[in-house]
């Protein structure tokens, strides 16, 4: 029988985040406040203790984990590695397929691996309770579930769109004792501002990070911080676990080399969390194509400048050097609640900057389809994120096939579909429709930019 799932001891755990700022040929560009000066670390204090500060201005390569931490992300740590092999034979392709199931935590995707973490040192310095937002529900779920853990109230403000579509991810918030108010919502003035112009408003991200900031930072109390689950380099290092966890997990599979990498990205979280491991070895000589898959109706990557912008509609946050479709772009309303974000990871950007990431964008009809093979030939049923990364796995096996070649594909797979089940139910009743960003549209989200910083275009030419 051939191995299907390859599993490490607890024991075997990363007892440290990798950090890829130390190994950038250049490193993320800093933030920039409102005089377009750089954000000095103390002035994100209203926002995020100073553990989280420190982490997120760090270049120190490997920054250790705390055993409580590693003692409640054990609950579900390592996570397994698959081999695809019923997905291989129905491809008929040479290439070796696997996929590390992030799945199995008690929120059902990565998200938990810097909820966790995120809320523990707040905990530490303090803090009662925390504020976030959520687009598909999985991070307002982890973020309810860790701060559940630790003892810390929780408040996500989730996307409207996803808040009508997805139900039951509110109501696991609810379970693990979060309250969950749908954005854009009366409680704030950013909400409020929105609903002024467009009383139905479907929400993005971006207005929902402003109604957690300004919630957060008005708090009298001051024991109220804001949590983000994806974006800041911090978050993304949180993440590496994955990548470390599956460099091991390939070995006992007796693969020697990977030859892609794939991840969806909406703000970069589960696929810098895979790749960034990997993108160490690429820096360091490896022959690795490494690719993040985001919608064709969101495509800050594909289609979006490199620029200085916003993280949110209201423009609460400092200026990040990323790639964006502009704070204020309204993405359209697809099942992917989770990568419908205008900006991407300045960590994330930089190495795509520089030519170490080759970006791909696929509309939501083909991630469905791809989904589907896969619940019918591996039998989990994946979010309608994660059916990106899905798509693209399968389109390099059939690349692996017309050439010929074996190859060893690795793919996160970020988080099950269980909660998403509405979206396959219109997908079969053929109620669906892809939405490719029209030139018009681009345009008039990236012209709230125009009159920010440009940041310089660094990189060393080398891939």
């Amino acid at each position: 029988m051939m191995q299907v799932k390859f599993q490490l001891d607890e024991k075997d755990m990363p007892r440290q985040w990798y950090n890829l700022a130390a190994d950038l040929p250049n490193p993320p560009l800093p933030p920039l406040g409102p005089d377009g000066k750089p954000v000095r670390p103390e002035m994100l204090e209203p926002v995020f203790p100073k553990s989280l500060i420190e982490q997120e201005v760090s270049t120190k390569r490997w920054i250790d984990i705390p055993e409580e931490v590693l003692q409640m992300l054990a609950l579900w740590r390592p996570s397994p590695l698959y081999r695809a092999l019923r997905l291989e034979k129905a491809l008929g392709t040479p290439a070796r397929i696997y996929y590390k199931n992030e799945g199995v935590s008690p929120a059902g995707s990565h998200k938990p691996n810097t909820a966790i973490p995120q809320a523990w040192y707040n905990k530490q310095a303090g803090m009662t309770s925390l504020c976030t937002e959520t687009g598909a529900g999985q991070w307002g779920s982890a973020l309810a579930f860790a701060c559940a853990l630790v003892g810390l109230q929780c408040k996500v403000f989730m996307v409207r769109i996803s808040f009508n579509q997805k139900p039951y991810r509110r109501l696991m918030m609810e379970t693990w004792g979060a309250t969950c108010v749908a954005s854009p919502s009366n409680t704030t003035n950013a909400g409020r501002q929105v609903l002024a112009k467009d009383p139905e408003c479907p929400g993005s991200l971006g207005i929902a990070i402003s109604e957690a900031v300004e919630a957060a930072v008005s708090d009298p109390s001051g024991k109220t911080r804001y949590s983000l689950g994806s974006v800041l380099n911090h978050v993304m290092l949180h993440q590496t676990v994955i990548g470390q966890e599956a460099k091991k997990q390939l070995a006992m599979a007796g693969e020697k080399k990977v030859d892609v990498i794939i991840g969806c990205a909406g703000g970069g979280s589960n696929f810098a969390g895979l790749s960034f491991p990997f993108v160490a070895d690429k820096i360091n000589g490896a022959k690795i194509d490494i690719i993040p898959v985001e919608p064709a109706s969101c495509p800050s990557l594909t289609r979006g400048p490199f620029a200085y912008d916003h993280g949110d509609v209201a423009g609460m946050t400092p200026l990040l050097a990323m790639y964006s479709l502009g704070h204020t772009f309204m993405p359209a309303p697809i099942h992917a609640g989770g990568l419908r974000y205008h900006g991407m990871s300045p960590l994330v950007s930089q190495a795509v900057v520089e030519g170490l990431m080759a970006p791909r964008s696929y509309p939501q009809l083909k991630c469905y389809e791809a989904a589907v093979l896969w619940a019918r030939t591996e039998g989990f049923i994946p979010a309608p994120e994660t059916s990106h990364a899905i798509a693209a796995a399968i389109d390099e096996a059939k690349k692996a096939k017309e050439e010929g070649k074996e190859k060893v594909i690795l793919f996160n797979w970020s988080g099950h579909g269980l909660m998403d089940l509405v979206g396959y139910q219109k997908y079969f009743a053929g109620q669906l429709e892809d939405h490719e960003l029209s030139d018009a549209e681009l345009a008039e989200g990236i012209a709230v930019m125009k009159n920010y910083p440009k940041p310089a275009v660094r990189k060393t030419g080398k891939w």
